[in-house]
């Protein structure tokens, strides 16, 4: 008894300890020179539909921050509109990260999970021309199924509401309530507009964006000729993702039957899901993983694969990071 008593002690404190550091947190005492310990802390930054907390207990990037700052690594967590066009949502992290919200690291490594990543992009060419040659405050760029090259499912939905009409105004009214009630509920406050950030996300909306914030990105969706480091205005910035390929990760995901059904849009093309494969990749390919769009951020609450653990892939990209001076 004595036993099953310590035993469940020790999960609830793991599970209070990962709640607690939901929103970012600092490296652990004694983890100085870690296997995470970077130079530049980590800012993390979600995508569609996302935010940084619930009420500061649930992450969306689940545990992952956690497991981080355990070895070394300092963490924060953007916040931005969960419904908005990339290009907007890039300003306004810029505009914070110059704010000082973040703290006031010289630079950032950024996770990017989906829209995050052209978000990021966006906010690479903003940021750079808020200070001066070679001041800018983003490092590197790592793209988590990231929407580099359209999706296909927002190709779809775009196909299927007519520009201006009476389905798309109910659809953006709808959508708009939920990114509000979400921003609410994370005590944010961003502006919503569900419609551009669909807009974005197809493929005309995508190559739009990426003809003016480029970075890592392919010439087409399965062209290898991507840069893994570019240079602007002075600012060296590397670039990384990984990819999900699996769409039915586990039976108990309660997500997995709404990704089969989106991802009928790809037309057995690999993909998580969301996005195929090839439109994730930018800069530096690291692989495609067992895993759909929502696994690879450890959701829903660390439900996925059994063959794929998530957070490893965060904390191998750390370390590697760490042995480049990053």
């Amino acid at each position: 008894m004595e036993k099953i008593t310590h035993a469940v002690c020790l999960v609830v404190a793991a599970s209070l300890s990962s709640l607690s550091h939901a929103d970012g947190c600092s490296a652990w005492a004694g983890s100085s020179d870690g296997y995470t310990d970077t130079q530049h802390p980590f800012l993390m930054v979600h995508g569609i539909t996302g935010f940084d907390t619930v009420g500061g207990l649930l992450g969306y990037f689940h545990t992952v921050p956690m497991n981080l700052c355990r070895s070394g690594a300092d963490v924060v967590i953007a916040s931005v509109s969960p419904f908005n066009d990339s290009e907007q949502r890039g300003l306004s992290l810029a505009d914070d990260i110059n704010s000082g919200v973040y703290g006031d690291a010289v630079k950032y490594n950024v996770f990017a999970h989906s829209q995050g990543s052209p978000t990021t992009r966006a906010a690479i060419t903003f940021d750079a021309h808020a200070n001066g040659e070679g001041q800018g405050h983003i490092a590197s760029l790592t793209s988590v199924d990231g929407v580099n090259n359209g999706s296909r499912v927002a190709d779809m939905i775009r196909g299927v509401i007519p520009a201006d009409s009476s389905i798309e105004g109910g659809v953006a009214a709808v959508a708009n309530a939920f990114g509000a009630l979400i921003a609410w509920i994370a005590g944010d406050e961003h502006q919503q507009d569900s419609i551009a950030a669909l807009d974005s996300l197809t493929s005309v909306g995508t190559a739009d964006l990426n003809s003016r914030h480029p970075y890592g990105t392919a010439s087409g969706e399965c062209v290898e000729d991507r840069d893994t480091v570019v240079t602007y205005r002075g600012n060296e910035i590397r670039l990384y993702s990984w990819a999900g390929r699996s769409v039915m990760t586990n039976i108990l995901d309660l997500l997995d039957p709404f990704l089969f059904t989106t991802s009928l849009a790809f037309g057995g093309q690999p993909s998580d899901g969301m996005v195929s494969v090839c439109s994730q990749k930018l800069g530096e390919y690291l692989g495609d993983y067992d895993a759909n769009h929502i696994d690879v951020i450890n959701h829903v609450m660390g439900v996925g694969s059994i063959w794929h653990n998530p957070v490893s892939l965060y904390r191998v990209q750390a370390n590697r990071l760490k042995n480049i001076g990053l």
